[in-house]
């Protein structure tokens, strides 16, 4: 299982005008990702302050975490980098000198 930064943004030219209907989908999008907290597929989630940009710290496989960013697509587009543990960090630097 590994651990993945995801950046996230919204597609502006998918954010609805009327701010009762942006308020029905951020509240949609917020539900999805109640559950995925919940599933312990999403360990932390934000949005950055003023901006339709955000963050999340995802856990799992490379397909149980492209089948839960795939409940977005297409109002949002994302950047996944994945992230190695300390202890994998040391193992590197341990496999430097052998």
């Amino acid at each position: 299982m590994g651990k993945y930064l995801v950046l996230w943004e919204i597609d502006q030219t998918k954010i609805p005008v009327d701010p009762k209907e942006r308020k029905d989908t951020w509240s949609l999008f917020m539900a999805v990702i109640r559950q995925d907290i919940e599933k312990g597929i999403v360990t932390d989630w934000g949005g950055f302050v003023g901006e339709t940009k955000g963050y999340s710290i995802n856990e799992g496989t490379e397909v149980e975490v492209m089948n839960a960013l795939q409940q977005f697509v297409p109002y949002c587009i994302f950047s996944v980098h994945p992230i190695a543990t300390e202890n994998q960090v040391n193992e590197m630097i341990k496999a430097l000198s052998d």
